[in-house]
């Protein structure tokens, strides 16, 4: 990738004068993600916007990722600047392809979700899914909670509304006047928020480490959909055998995966073009709330 010259003045203006080499790094969809090398040798990683969604995106993934780190004891890269157009971080490494790495991972998960509960659902603020708003009105139901802020919340935006019908919408709304009848009760606990595969990280020993969070009160499954549904690896299936000992999980649980990530689906719909089939998965999930039973 190019130095251009729009991203050295936000570099420096951030207070990174030594720039000696980008890199592109992969992975990303909503920001522009880099890999800067400075003149004393060592690295960081970079997250800029061409045009940031609003002056507290960063600041709020900031926020996110500190609060992940001291609430819920989850290692989290280094915050070393943050502003409205850039946040820098330390660097992480790839995953390790090893079910070693996947169980530490479980144990993690496990200790977050089951530390942090809290009596409401939502969060101080609004904070960011990509480049849309997450909303965390405060609500003592999960299920209006989820209904509301996770998933009609989605109805709006100028691409699902073209691409979901009267019929899908009406069927979607269905679904949630169903959900205390298709979700069990569970308390709210701090969430990651955005918790697909390629989020997770490792140190430089090797220990999980996680990203770009949207961080928010709310169920514990609903990070454990994201990373079911996003193609984690085949040495992942330890986590989540693991992660269901550890946090008393029914046997159930894999079933509600659909409905539960149907607010990441809809999400997709919203920002990318193409939609990587999320459009089929939500139209397969709302079937049978197409009518009335």
């Amino acid at each position: 990738m190019a130095a251009t010259p729009a991203l050295l003045e936000r570099l420096q203006a951030a207070g990174l004068s030594d720039v000696v080499a980008i890199e592109p790094v992969a992975g990303g969809f909503a920001a522009t993600s880099v890999l800067v090398r400075r003149g004393d040798g060592t690295s960081v990683f970079v997250k800029t916007f061409s045009e940031p969604p609003s002056d507290d995106a960063f600041a709020a993934e900031a926020e996110g990722l500190t609060v992940l780190s001291k609430a819920g004891g989850v290692t989290t890269p280094e915050i070393i600047l943050v502003d409205r157009d850039v946040l820098v971080l330390s660097t992480l490494r790839p995953q390790p392809r090893t079910e070693v790495f996947w169980e530490q991972l479980a144990h993690v998960l496990a200790r977050l979700h089951t530390t942090t509960r809290h009596p409401r659902f939502g969060w101080h603020q609004d904070n960011w899914l990509g480049r849309r708003r997450q909303f965390n009105t405060w609500e003592d139901d999960g299920f209006e909670f989820f209904a509301q802020n996770r998933l009609l919340r989605w109805l709006g935006e100028r691409r699902v509304q073209e691409t979901l019908d009267a019929a899908d919408r009406m069927a979607l709304e269905r679904l949630c006047e169903r959900l205390p009848e298709l979700l069990p009760i569970k308390p709210a606990c701090l969430t990651h928020g955005d918790l697909w595969a390629m989020n997770v990280m490792a140190t430089a020993d090797g220990r999980p480490a996680l990203i770009d969070p949207a961080v928010s009160y709310t169920w514990a499954e609903v990070d454990l959909a994201h990373l079911w549904t996003t193609a984690p690896p085949p040495e992942a299936h330890v986590f989540f055998t693991l992660y269901a000992e550890l946090t008393g999980l029914d046997r159930g649980w894999r079933e509600r995966m659909p409905i539960l990530q149907l607010r990441q689906h809809l999400a997709v719909i919203a920002q990318f073009e193409p939609n990587w089939g999320a459009v089929d998965v939500v139209r397969a999930t709302i079937a049978p709330f197409r009518r009335r039973l």
